[in-house]
C-alpha cells in the first residue's frame, strides 16, 4: 500500500505556513513548534498504525467474464475483508482501452465481521477480442485521517468480448422465429429428394427412373422407389482472415474492418444453419489454415465456434488459396455447402482462386460473398456532385467491374460469386443458404 498525504494533513500544513510567518519577526515560535511537532508525531502515528492493521480487502473475480460488444454488462466482484481491515474502501477497475465505464469508482461498506461483499461493475467493450490486463484500484482513509492509502490488486480473469449480432439478427428475425419446417410456416422444397426412404407399388404418374427392377421382378408387379428430402446436410464457412481484411468498410456509421464483417456473417449463417436442423462448421486461414471445427450440431458446437473466432484479428500475409483447397478437399470427403468470405479485390489473388478452386467445385457446392468496399459502385449509380469525385468514381467502377469479371469466370466452374454492401452481408449469405437449401443443391 503506498500512503499519500489527505486532505486534513495538508490542511494543517497549510495552516501552520503562516502562523510561522506571522510569528518570526515576533520572536513567538515555541508555542508554534510544539504545534507542528504534535501534528507530526500524530500523523506518523496515524501512519504507523494504519500500515499495521489497514490491508486492504481481497478482490476475487471469475476466471473469464464474457461480454458482448457494444452491449453493456456487468462484471461481477467480490469484496472479502480482513476483520480488522477499514470499514469503508473506494474501489475502481482499470480496464484495457476499449472498455468505457459510467461510474468512477464504487463505495461499499464492509461489514465489521470478516466476510465477502459482492459487487457489480458495469462497463462496455467497443471492440471485440480477449483482453487480462486489468487492475482493481483500492483506497481507504487512515484512522485519525491524516492520510489515503492507496494499492492495486492484479486480477487474474480474462475479458472475452464476442461480435454483436443483434442488429443482425433483428433484420433476419422472422427466419429465426421459423423452427425448421414445421408447423404452418413449412418452406417449399423443389425436387423429389435424395435420400431413399421405402419401396411402394407403382402409381400412376410415377416416372421410369423410379422404377426399382429387382423388386418388380421378385414381386411381379411394378414397384418404385419413394424419396424424402434431405433434412440433415453440411454448412462450411470459410473465413480469410489475410491481409486484404483489414480493409476497412462503414457499418451503423462507424469504420470497421471487413474482418469484423465477415465475423458477424458467419456467426448468423451458423446460426441460421443450426434452427434448420443442419450440422454447420467453420474454417480460418490467411496463408495457411488456422481453424478447422468439422461440422456439427448444437448449442455447445456453436459456441465452440463463436469461441474460435471472437479475437480473430487480420492477419499480414496474402492467402494461399492452392494449400487451402487441397486440404480442403482432403477433410471434406462429403458433399457440403462452403460459403467463402473473402475479398478477391487483388487481381493476384483473384487469378489464384479462380485457377485453383476447381479442386473443391466439382465435389462441393462453392458461394463466394465479397463485401463492397465505400466507392465501388458502377460510375453512373448517382450522380456527380463535384468534379473531383470523377477520377474516385472511376476508380471505384473499375473495381465494380473487376469484381463482375471474376463473378462471370468462376459462373461456368459452379461457382456462384456476390458483392454486397456491408449493411446486407449477413441477410445476404443467410438467404444464399436458404435458397440452396429450398432447391435441394446438394
Amino acid at each position: 500500500m503506498a500512503p499519500v498525504p489527505a486532505p486534513r494533513l495538508l490542511w494543517c500544513v497549510a495552516a501552520l505556513i503562516p502562523l510561522a510567518v506571522v510569528a518570526a519577526p515576533l520572536s513567538a515560535q515555541g508555542p508554534l513548534v510544539l504545534l507542528g511537532a504534535a501534528v507530526a508525531v500524530l500523523a506518523a502515528l496515524d501512519l504507523l498504525l494504519t500500515l499495521r492493521t489497514g490491508r486492504h480487502p481481497r478482490v476475487e473475480v471469475p476466471a473469464i467474464n464474457r461480454l458482448t460488444k457494444d452491449r453493456p454488462a456487468d462484471l461481477a466482484l467480490v469484496l472479502v475483508g480482513a476483520k480488522d481491515g477499514p470499514r469503508a474502501v473506494r474501489l475502481a477497475l482499470a480496464l484495457p482501452e476499449p472498455f468505457v465505464s459510467d461510474q468512477p469508482d464504487l463505495r461499499p461498506a464492509l461489514p465489521a465481521e470478516a466476510g465477502r461483499v459482492p459487487l457489480k461493475w458495469r462497463c462496455t467493450a467497443r471492440r471485440r477480442g480477449r483482453f487480462a490486463a486489468i487492475q482493481a484500484c483500492l483506497e481507504s482513509a487512515s484512522h485519525w485521517g491524516f492520510w489515503t492509502l492507496r494499492s492495486r490488486q492484479p486480477l487474474a480473469t480474462e475479458l472475452r468480448v464476442y461480435p454483436n449480432l443483434f442488429t443482425e439478427r433483428k433484420q433476419l428475425a422472422a427466419l429465426f422465429l421459423n423452427r425448421g419446417a414445421a408447423g404452418v410456416q413449412q418452406r417449399r422444397m423443389v425436387g423429389r429428394g435424395r435420400d431413399f426412404e421405402r419401396l411402394r407399388e407403382y402409381q400412376p404418374g410415377d416416372s421410369f427412373d423410379e422404377m426399382h427392377w429387382k423388386g418388380t421382378a421378385k414381386r411381379g408387379r411394378p414397384i418404385t422407389k419413394v424419396f424424402q428430402v434431405e433434412r440433415t446436410q453440411e454448412i462450411y464457412v470459410i473465413i480469410d482472415s489475410s491481409r486484404l481484411s483489414a480493409r476497412p468498410v462503414t457499418h451503423d456509421g462507424r469504420t470497421v474492418t471487413t474482418l469484423e464483417r465477415h465475423i458477424t456473417a458467419a456467426l448468423v449463417l451458423l446460426l441460421a444453419a443450426g434452427r434448420q436442423g443442419d450440422r454447420f462448421g467453420l474454417v480460418t486461414h490467411d496463408s495457411r489454415l488456422r481453424t478447422f471445427l468439422r461440422a456439427r450440431s448444437g448449442t455447445m458446437h456453436y459456441g465452440a465456434c463463436r469461441e474460435a473466432v471472437h479475437a480473430l484479428e487480420p492477419g499480414e500475409d496474402s492467402p494461399d488459396f492452392g494449400e487451402l483447397f487441397a486440404q480442403l478437399r482432403s477433410r471434406l470427403p462429403r458433399r457440403a455447402l462452403l460459403v467463402f468470405l473473402t475479398d478477391l479485390g487483388d487481381p493476384v489473388l483473384a487469378e489464384d482462386f479462380v485457377r485453383n478452386v476447381r479442386v473443391i467445385s466439382r465435389h462441393h457446392l462453392v458461394l463466394v460473398n465479397q463485401v463492397r468496399t465505400p466507392g465501388v459502385e458502377p460510375l453512373f449509380g448517382h450522380e456527380v456532385a463535384a468534379e473531383e469525385e470523377i477520377h474516385a468514381r472511376l476508380a471505384g467502377h473499375f473495381q465494380w467491374r473487376d469484381a463482375h469479371d471474376v463473378a462471370d469466370r468462376l459462373r461456368p466452374l459452379g461457382v456462384a460469386a456476390a458483392m454486397s454492401a456491408s449493411e446486407r452481408l449477413a441477410a445476404e449469405v443467410v438467404g444464399q443458404y436458404l435458397q440452396v437449401k429450398g432447391r435441394q443443391l446438394l
